[in-house]
């Protein structure tokens, strides 16, 4: 709960900061699109839960369909410093919590995504969109592997199908 608290603090004061500094430089309404996709990203990760899937796959598709619109629209450059964050969490939070296919399909769509943000080349906003990515693959996969054992060394029930008592 303290870490959803402030994940949402930070996901707010970005998108607030974003939504500024578009309306600033770019002017008009381009603001919006980024807007709404950082919102929907966010809101997304927030409402990730434990081995919630459709979370993480409604995630990388808002990303994906966010990169399109962008590169076909002339619009400021998706995902955004927060989506990129929001798709980060999600990830990691598939590989730490889902069964194996379904993290490993949310990973690979999360790349994907990163992957086709690179069409525009080089930006500030790719690169750091990969390194939060690549740092939620990290930090989910380490959670997983960690979580299988125990301080002793013991595999715990948990990864051994037994229910916690």
């Amino acid at each position: 709960m303290p870490v959803d608290l402030w994940l949402g603090v930070v996901f707010v004061l970005g998108i607030a900061f974003t939504t500024y500094m578009l309306i600033v430089s770019w002017g008009g309404a381009y603001w919006v699109h980024t807007t709404v996709v950082a919102v929907v990203m966010c809101g997304l990760a927030l409402l990730r839960g434990r081995g919630r899937p459709w979370t993480a796959a409604a995630g990388v598709a808002v990303a994906a369909l966010g990169v399109g619109v962008s590169l076909v629209g002339g619009l400021p450059q998706e995902p955004s410093p927060m989506a990129a964050l929001a798709l980060a969490v999600l990830v990691g939070s598939s590989l730490r919590t889902l069964p194996v296919l379904p993290a490993v399909a949310v990973s690979a769509g999360g790349v994907a995504v990163i992957a086709f943000a690179w069409v525009r080349g080089y930006t500030g906003v790719t690169s750091m969109a990969t390194l939060l990515l690549f740092g939620g693959l990290i930090a989910g996969t380490s959670l997983r592997a960690f979580a299988r054992v125990r301080g002793s060394g013991a595999p715990s029930s948990r990864s051994l199908g037994r229910p916690r008592r």
